[in-house]
Order: C-alpha cells, then structure tokens, then sequence
C-alpha cells in the first residue's frame, strides 16, 4: 500500500527502502520504509546549494513566482488521496483528517497565488517638500522548516507557500517520525517544478535527521528564518540559538486550550465542539481542548452527554471509518498514563484513558480518550500532555472562568460557547481570553488557512498562514527620494 502511494507521486523506492533507519506505523508498529538520514555535512551542503538559488529566485517577479505554488496547489489536488493515506499510515490520522490536511494544503496555495499579487508596501507623508516616502518588501532568504508530526505535511505548506512566492528557498526538516510523507511532498513539488520550467536547483530541500540535523539548520547564519513548529521545550533551545546570531524566529510551540461552556450556551452545538476538539487526532493537536469550564448550573446536564459520546466514539484503524486512530508512539501513550496517575493523586475523578485493542494491535497504542474532573484548577490542569485528556472544572461568574482560562503559560487557542452578547464580547476583548485564537460558538480545532496561526506566551509569539503572515518571509525597506533640488533635513534641523 506504501509503495502504491509512494509511486504514485513520483518517489523512488531506494528514497525510502536502501536506507537504515526505520519508519514504523503507528497504526499496528509496522514497519514502513528505512531512509536515509542527513549528515551534517550533507546540511551544510544542502545550505550552501539554497543560498545559490535565492540569488536568483529573488530576482524572479512575484506573480511568476506564484504561478510555481499554483502548480503546486494543482499537483496537490491531483494526489490528495495518495497524500493523505499517507499521512494516516505514517502518523495514525483518521482518514478524513489526512485528507482535510492535504486539503488545507491546497489551500494556503491558493492564498500564496492571490499574495503573490499583493505584496504591498505603503506611501508615507513626509515632512520635507519635494519628497516621498514609502515602505517595499524584498525576500529575506533561506527558510529553514522544522515540523512536528501531528501535522507532518500542513506546516510546511503554510510556510513553503509563502516563502517561495515571496522569493526565498526553503530547507525542511521533518519530524524523524514522519520522513516518507515529507519525502512525497519534495516529489510533488519537483513536479509542481518541472511543469514550470525556468527556476533555479534547491528551491526546496528536505533534510531527514533528528536533533542534530535540527540544530545545524539553527545554528546557520546563512538560514534567514527558522520556523520551528513543536514543544515548548524545543522552542525554549531553538529560540535563544536563532536570536544569538540575529537570525529571525518564527515559533509554533504549545498549547493548553480550553472552553469556557457558559449557562446561556446551546448545549447540542456545545457537545460536538467539546468532542471533536478534544478527541480529534487522539488528542495529538496543538489546538487540541484540554480544559473545560462548565458553569455549575448546568455540568449535571452537560457533562454525562460528554461521558456518554466519550463511550460511543470508535476507536481503530484510522483508514476503516473510526473516529480516533493511535497515540503516535509508546512514549506518546507512558506520558499519558503518567498525567493520569498525577490526576489521581491530586484528587481527580479520571473517567477512561485505558489502552484498547492491545490483542489486535500488540506493538500499537490505542486509547480511549480521558476526561479528568477537578474541583478546582490545578498544577496537572495547568501542564499539557500531548494526548486525549479533558481535564473539567466548573465557575461560578464569568470573570472566575477568564482567570482560570488564562491562567495557563501557554496561548495558543481557546473559545467559549455562549448565546449572552456581553461574554462574547467580553470574551474578545482586551481583558478575555489572552490567546493567539479566540473563538465564539466554535471548537479550539479546526482553524482557516485564511487567518494568522499562533499563540502568545509560552506558545512563541509566531504567526503562519492567513492574513500578513507573509511579512515574516520578507524584509522590510524605508525608502525616500528627494524630487527636488533642495536637500531639507528632518525635524527641521538647518546647519546653515
């Protein structure tokens, strides 16, 4: 089945069977390819050869630029159904995830088309006669891409998208978790490439590796930007290493979400929003919900239909029509049964998260999703594990629930159900919710490609996609021209 997906998007098999590291499946531990992994000295190379090509591709004009991500976005379409099979086999993802990945996919392409022809700057008054001010943009140079598993193929696409459009090369390293699909995505790109002709080698490079392969992409003065998308402790090394060479950081780092469920609130749309954002890719989302504040006048309604909807949701292989797929690894599966033994002890009500489906899938980890009740937040409440733990606490006014909501040192993603105007609103405003991404009526999961991605705090502070993302790939220019024949000086200074 790998093969066929593989060959289909025009990866060779020595890319992903001659090699010596091995690519196990979540799905039943299988394995599924041996790659090979970069060396640092294949890095260095690798950054050398994507320097040579920004030196032309910056001089290629944007909208030209954007028709190589058009063709990119068309080579998309044509294999969304191999990608995202893919993604499931590699990381677990239940088949309409892997598909609405690709699919977002597609569409930053088709928002990078659109950018492509708007670029702007801005006219700026000036003070002085005879003169004009104003503001351009110009490529900044090579993007280096880390990802996480969770969303192997999506990130670089948000970023890839944007960075070619906007002149740069880009160097992805992929989690060690999830090579093959970043070797599918280089191979859809090539022939995004080859359809469109004039461009320079090492637009795009993928380098396979772990921590190492990592650090030396940081650790490069000729890497522009790093874009790094992971945890909170990864963020805490790749930050200071970055800023310590006046290189650029953009950071994707961790998110404790959390749903305010006010009494106001439409209790059915409330449900669906609690459970896909809370057991969607098992738990394994950046955006995934991980806090719930119910107030007290209506847990007694809301919560046993949660209990309920917890017991009924399938959980198995992700490509048979279930609901919630593997944990990516043992690891993954220990630091949950860690975080529940810490519940218990601390006092909570654990209801779920044992593993399933161990006589079927000995070597896999299936879990049913957890829900965790406190009375009140807590240190375990306050830590986020990478996995389907629901962690439900009530409030009694709406400002108590805020101070809980942001009382977390993450900021990614966060939202309240409610039908009372002044909380939306409130919720909105200066003084609600402190995320990066606040929602009303909906879910902490499932974002647009059409608005900036990100989070405050501990979270990084970057932002990808949407909106003006695209001011990270590039460098900003002041510019002013003098028309006149007079040389006048700002702030009226005159040295006679």
């Amino acid at each position: 089945m790998i093969k066929q997906y593989m060959s289909a998007m025009g990866v060779q098999d020595k890319q992903y069977h001659k090699g010596d590291f091995k690519v196990n499946s979540p799905i039943d531990g299988a394995i599924i390819g041996n790659v090979t992994l970069d060396t640092i000295g294949a890095a260095d190379i690798k950054i050398k050869n994507a320097n040579a090509a920004f030196q032309e591709w910056r001089m290629v004009p944007a909208p030209k630029r954007g028709e190589l991500i058009r063709l990119l976005g068309e080579a998309l379409r044509e294999h969304k159904h191999d990608l995202g099979a893919l993604v499931s086999l590699e990381v677990g993802k239940i088949k309409e995830e892997g598909l609405g990945e690709v699919q977002e996919m597609i569409d930053i392409c088709d928002f990078a088309v659109g950018v492509s022809r708007q670029l702007y700057g801005l006219t700026i008054a000036s003070e002085r006669p005879g003169h004009h001010m104003r503001e351009t943009w110009h490529p900044l140079g090579v993007i280096g891409i880390i990802s996480a598993f969770n969303f192997p193929v999506a990130v670089w696409a948000w970023n890839t998208a944007l960075a070619i459009v906007c002149g740069n090369p880009v160097i992805w390293k992929p989690s060690e978790k999830s090579p093959l699909v970043a070797l599918a995505c280089q191979a859809l790109f090539e022939k995004a490439l080859a359809k469109f002709g004039d461009a320079p080698a090492h637009l795009s490079q993928v380098l396979l590796g772990k921590t190492d392969i990592g650090n030396a992409l940081v650790e490069n003065k000729d890497v522009a930007l790093i874009s790094a998308t992971g945890s909170t402790r990864m963020g805490r090394l790749v930050g200071p290493k970055v800023a310590e060479r006046f290189g650029r950081s953009l950071l994707e780092l961790g998110g404790n979400n959390a749903m305010i469920l006010a009494p106001s609130a439409d209790l059915n749309l409330a449900l669906r929003g609690i459970l896909f954002s809370a057991v969607g890719t098992a738990g394994q989302r950046c955006t995934t919900l991980r806090r719930l504040f119910i107030h007290e006048s209506v847990i007694d309604d809301i919560l046993p239909r949660v209990k309920s909807a917890y017991e009924t949701v399938s959980i198995g292989h992700p490509l048979e029509g279930n609901l919630i797929g593997p944990l990516i690894d043992e690891e993954s599966f220990n630091n949950m049964q860690s975080a529940l033994k810490k519940a218990r002890a601390a006092g909570g009500k654990v209801f779920g998260g044992e593993r399933v489906l161990i006589d079927k899938y000995p070597n896999a980890y299936y879990v049913k999703p957890a829900i965790v009740e406190f009375d009140e937040q807590n240190d375990v409440a306050r830590s986020e594990t990478f996995a389907p733990i629901l962690y439900v606490m009530t409030y009694k006014d709406f400002d108590q629930a805020l101070a809980m909501q942001n009382d977390v040192t993450q900021g990614l993603s966060s939202c309240v159900f409610t039908n009372d105007l002044r909380e939306a609103e409130l919720f909105l405003s200066d003084r609600g919710s402190d995320c990066g991404i606040a929602n009303v009526n909906i879910g902490t999961s499932g974002a647009e490609i059409g608005g900036a991605f990100g989070g405050e705090k501990e979270t990084g502070g970057g932002r990808e996609s949407g909106s003006d993302a695209w001011k990270n790939y590039m460098r900003r220019q002041t510019n002013t021209v003098n028309y006149s024949t007079n040389l006048p000086l700002a702030q009226g200074i005159n040295f006679g």
